[in-house]
């Protein structure tokens, strides 16, 4: 499934360059992201905590950036995910691209997701409209970032602090999937 995500940030492209670069300062800002060892430059352990009512998931991350073209603003991560009770799991590549605008920076993230097991049961429609939530608050959270705004709690994670002083909050899948599901009802009722 390809997932195309973009946002706009107040910043020039080598400011957001630099900050897309950060691992430690991006994580933070992914809802229910918690980075949980940097092997070294190119790879990295992470935990995406998900809560679907009352079923909380755990993907055990491991994420690895393949390709660097500072020139042309863009950046390959490769990233397989598993649930950590076998529930399913996920195979992405990610990339994400700079390009100067009128107010900062446009940044583009194009997603090729597989999905495997009791995650791969949610349909397409859904997926798409949870990860575009994702990427808003994502958004919101590096924006703040890059104007340097005071710490700004992202689902429940502050953004500024360091990764050991805060709390990683699961992403409230429920209800951002109940969201989905009525902006489907909703193009469809209106697609008649």
């Amino acid at each position: 499934m390809r997932l195309e995500n973009s946002f706009d940030v107040p910043a020039t492209p080598e400011a957001a360059w630099a900050l897309l670069n950060d691992v430690e300062r991006v994580i933070p800002c992914m809802p229910g992201a918690e980075l949980t060892e940097v092997v070294d430059e190119q790879h990295w352990k992470a935990t995406m905590h998900v809560k679907l009512g009352p079923i909380a998931l755990a993907f055990a991350t491991d994420v690895e950036r393949t390709t660097v073209d500072e020139a042309a603003g863009r950046v390959e991560l490769s990233a397989r995910a598993r649930e950590l009770r076998g529930r399913g799991g996920a195979q992405a590549t990610i990339v994400s691209s700079l390009a100067a605008n009128d107010s900062g920076t446009s940044v583009t993230i194009v997603t090729d997701l597989t999905m495997s097991g009791a995650v791969a049961q949610y349909g397409r429609g859904v997926v798409q409209d949870v990860s575009q939530q994702l990427v808003q608050r994502f958004a919101e959270c590096l924006a703040a970032e890059l104007r340097g705004d005071e710490p700004a709690a992202v689902n429940g994670n502050e953004t500024a602090a360091a990764p050991a002083e805060r709390t990683v909050e699961p992403v409230g899948g429920l209800s951002l999937a109940f969201r989905a599901l009525w902006r489907s009802l909703l193009r469809l009722v209106r697609g008649r």
